[in-house]
């Protein structure tokens, strides 16, 4: 029951994230929004846990979230040969890009406090 609860607190703020972004017209995804209120949502244990019994569930169950992405790459077969060169080397190159900005993130506060001490 709590697993649900903690479903219907995602459905939620998801939803006010949408009616704020759209209502507003927003540069940002409702989704987006939703997460960030979710944030803020999180510091509470009315939110929390319910939410945390959701999520332990949707990770047991994650590879069944891959079967739409599975069955759309081989709808669409004849766009993936087509120009799966090129998406593999955006895939590869964002990446890296992504590891990259990751790492400095993670060395500049580490850099901070040795000039600091």
């Amino acid at each position: 029951m709590n697993g649900l609860r903690g479903l219907a607190w995602l459905l939620v703020f998801q939803s006010i994230g949408e009616a704020l972004s759209r209502g507003l017209s927003l540069p940002l995804p409702g989704p987006v929004l939703g997460m960030m209120l979710m944030l803020v949502g999180l510091r509470f244990e009315r939110v929390r846990g319910p939410v945390g019994e959701c999520a332990t569930f949707l990770l047991q169950h994650l590879s069944l979230l891959f079967i739409p992405v599975g069955v759309g790459v081989m709808t669409h077969l004849a766009l993936v040969s087509q120009y799966g060169g090129r998406m593999l080397f955006v895939i590869a190159i964002s990446t890296w890009i992504g590891l990259g900005v990751t790492a400095l993130v993670l060395y500049w506060p580490d850099r901070r406090k040795k000039a600091e001490g």
